[in-house]
């Protein structure tokens, strides 16, 4: 042991040998950080990569249920890269401390690492539900099966994505109903504005009527309405007659089919149908109508004594893809 006098205090040295383990211990410790830290920084640079090629991919193939702006993409982006960064953040620095305790302090570590997976196991089972939501909304975000605005059907709920987050997804219905649906239950996705939406209507007309006229009269409805500077934005195929669908017990079905913007089908087929109804009664083109019996008797045994009465009921056409969320 040396000592050494500074400003009238006495300072203990450790001998030769002493020094160098000491030494050859702080340059090892500090190699396992530098390591742990490198590990950690080409991490983020392959996951940035990795990610931002993932996402690419996956708007060239699928496209996406709208335009998303720089900072919605960035914002998703950034989501995805932080999950998995923390997630090797975590193991490298947890296995880099415990390298240094064994280095620092010359204690065995076997223990502690099998404990250490003996209480991973446990939390596992204990925590196995929430994992599953982080990792199904990381799928979510990485294949991009729905954003925020989207109207989606999942876990037979359907709404308006009002908010997504990685463990749990936010919707509401056309009552004003939220439900918080988490990530893990979401099985199967049903997203009714992805790039495109089709209006769908089926119309009856009664039999007798020339389906040539009327084929005729209902796309010039679509053209019309293609047309109109109001809905032209929104209609990307105007609708037209498909094929002729049914032939009912009532009248005849025709299919009509078109594509707009996404979200625009409800209010396009509400605006066809109501185009159809005038232009159906200025060309004389007749809808199918029925006759309902009732009896004005209450009881079974007025039942014959009072007459009849017979209502005109209207099909209730046309008819389609009409009800949202």
């Amino acid at each position: 042991m040396q000592t050494i006098e500074i400003f009238g205090v006495t300072i203990s040295l450790p001998d030769g040998d002493r020094l160098g383990a000491i030494a050859e211990m702080g340059v090892a410790v500090l190699a396992i950080l530098i390591g742990g830290w490198l590990l950690v920084r080409l991490a983020r640079v392959f996951v940035h990569g990795a990610v931002g090629t993932l996402l690419e991919r996956t708007a060239a193939l699928e496209g996406t249920a709208s335009e998303l702006t720089e900072i919605e993409i960035k914002k998703r982006s950034d989501t995805i890269e932080s999950l998995f960064v923390n997630v090797v953040r975590f193991f490298v620095f947890m296995i880099a401390g415990l390298m240094v305790v064994e280095r620092a302090f010359q204690i065995d570590i076997g223990p502690a690492i099998a404990g250490l997976g003996v209480a991973g196991i446990a939390v596992g089972l204990g925590t196995q539900s929430l994992v599953h939501d982080y990792l199904t909304g990381a799928l979510i975000l990485i294949e991009n099966q729905y954003s925020v605005g989207d109207i989606v059907k999942i876990a037979d709920v359907g709404g308006v994505v009002e908010d997504f987050t990685l463990r749990r997804t936010t919707l509401r219905d056309l009552s004003g109903t939220v439900h918080t649906i988490p990530n893990g239950q979401v099985t199967v996705v049903s997203n009714m504005t992805r790039v495109w939406a089709r209006v769908n209507e089926q119309v009856e007309v009664a039999y007798g009527t020339d389906m040539d006229k009327v084929k005729r009269v209902i796309d010039q409805v679509g053209q019309e309405m293609a047309a109109d500077p109001t809905l032209a934005e929104q209609i990307i195929e105007a609708p037209h007659v498909e094929r002729v669908n049914e032939l009912g017990d009532r009248g005849v079905t025709l299919l009509v089919l078109g594509k707009v913007r996404p979200a625009a089908q409800w209010a396009t087929s509400g605006e066809l149908r109501r185009r159809l109804l005038t232009a159906f009664n200025e060309n004389g083109i007749e809808m199918p109508t029925g006759t309902l019996l009732t009896w004005s008797g209450q009881e079974l045994g007025d039942y014959g004594k009072q007459p009849a009465k017979a209502r005109g009921t209207t099909g209730a056409r046309p008819s389609g893809s009409g009800a949202r969320g």
